[in-house]
C-alpha cells in the first residue's frame, strides 16, 4: 500500500487533509514545551504514526516532531524515504513496496511474478536499512471467490516468505473493511487467520487495522485474542470517520491496547486517523495509548 496507491484510493479524504489550514499544522520548532518532555509517556507501548495523515507537513519536518514527541517511528512509507527516516533516529515501522496496491494484488496469479518480483528487490534493501515490516495487500475480489483468492495469496506469500526469512524482514498483509475498500478481499479476521496459518511462515503476519475490522466485525479485543499469533503490526483511528482517538468515537482505545499489550505484543502499533488537530491530536492518541 505505497503512498501513491492510498492516495489514489482515499482521494476524497486527502483532498480534506491537504485542505487542513497552514494554522494548524505544527512545526517542530513551534512544539510546545509539554509536547516534549521524555517524561511525559511510560514508553512501555511502541507507538509509531502513518505519514499519510500529515500531508501538510514535509517528511523531514515530520521526523523532527515524531522524535521530539517520543515517537519510534514513521509507518507506511515508500522506498526512496526509507534512510531519511532513520537518519532522524526513527524506525520506518511498516515500509510500503511499490507494485503492492489495495486493488490489484496477491489474490491472483497473474500478478504474483511482478509482486514476487518487487518483494525480491526491497525487502533485502529493508534489512540492509533496518524495516522490520513491509506491506502485503489481498487486492479486490472481482468475482473471484474468497477460497480461491486465499489459495492464490498463500501460494504468493510462500514465495515471498522464504525471501523474507532470509533477510528477516516481516511482511504484513493488511485487513481493510470492504465498506470503505469496497470489494477488498482480506476484510475477515477469519480469514486472515486461515491466510496466515496456511504460510505458515514467522516472517508472514497480518497488519490488524483496528478501525477496518471494528468496522467488519466488532469484538475488537475478542479478535486480537483469537488472531494474536497471526498479527504482527497493529494499525489506530477512531470509528467512526477515522478520526482522533478521542470521545467521539464508539472504539475507547485504553482497554484495546491493555489487551494487546497483555498478550506480550512486542511489535509496533501505528496511528492511522486523520487529526482534527494536526500535531495536539496525535500528541493525545499517544498519552490514551500510553499504558
Amino acid at each position: 500500500m505505497h503512498s501513491i496507491s492510498r492516495r489514489e484510493m482515499l482521494g476524497a479524504t486527502l483532498a480534506g487533509v491537504s485542505a487542513l489550514s497552514t494554522a494548524n499544522l505544527v512545526k517542530a520548532e513551534d512544539i510546545q514545551e509539554e509536547l516534549v518532555r521524555p517524561e511525559n509517556f511510560k514508553g512501555e507501548v511502541k507507538q509509531s504514526v502513518c505519514k499519510w495523515c500529515y500531508g501538510g507537513i514535509p517528511l523531514e519536518e515530520f521526523c523532527v516532531i515524531c522524535k521530539k514527541m517520543g515517537l519510534v517511528g514513521v509507518d507506511l512509507v515508500d522506498p526512496k524515504d526509507w534512510e531519511l527516516v532513520g537518519k532522524h533516529g526513527l524506525t520506518v515501522t511498516m515500509g510500503n513496496v511499490p507494485e503492492v496496491q489495495i486493488r490489484v494484488g496477491i489474490n491472483r496469479k497473474e500478478n504474483h511474478d511482478r509482486i514476487v518480483a518487487s518483494y525480491e528487490k526491497y525487502i533485502p534493501m529493508a534489512a540492509e536499512l533496518n524495516v522490520p515490516n513491509v506491506i502485503s495487500l489481498s487486492g479486490d475480489r472481482k468475482g473471484l471467490d474468497d477460497q480461491t483468492g486465499l489459495q492464490n495469496c498463500i501460494e504468493a506469500l510462500k514465495r515471498v516468505a522464504s525471501i523474507a526469512e532470509k533477510y528477516k524482514v516481516n511482511v504484513c498483509l493488511e485487513l481493510l473493511n470492504s465498506k470503505d475498500h469496497d470489494d477488498y478481499m482480506a476484510d475477515r479476521v477469519q480469514w486472515g487467520i486461515d491466510l496466515i496459518k496456511g504460510v505458515g511462515s514467522e516472517r508472514v503476519k497480518l497488519l490488524f487495522d483496528i478501525y477496518h475490522m471494528h468496522r467488519m466485525e466488532g469484538d475488537v479485543i475478542y479478535n486480537i485474542r483469537r488472531a494474536y499469533d497471526c498479527i504482527g503490526h497493529f494499525h489506530t483511528a477512531g470509528c467512526p470517520g477515522r478520526k482522533d482517538l478521542d470521545d467521539q468515537q464508539e472504539l475507547y482505545y485504553p482497554p484495546i491496547i491493555r489487551a494487546i499489550k497483555d498478550l506480550g505484543f512486542q511489535g509496533f502499533i501505528a496511528h492511522e486517523f486523520l487529526p482534527k488537530d494536526s500535531v495536539r491530536s496525535l500528541y493525545n492518541a499517544m498519552k490514551l495509548c500510553d499504558l
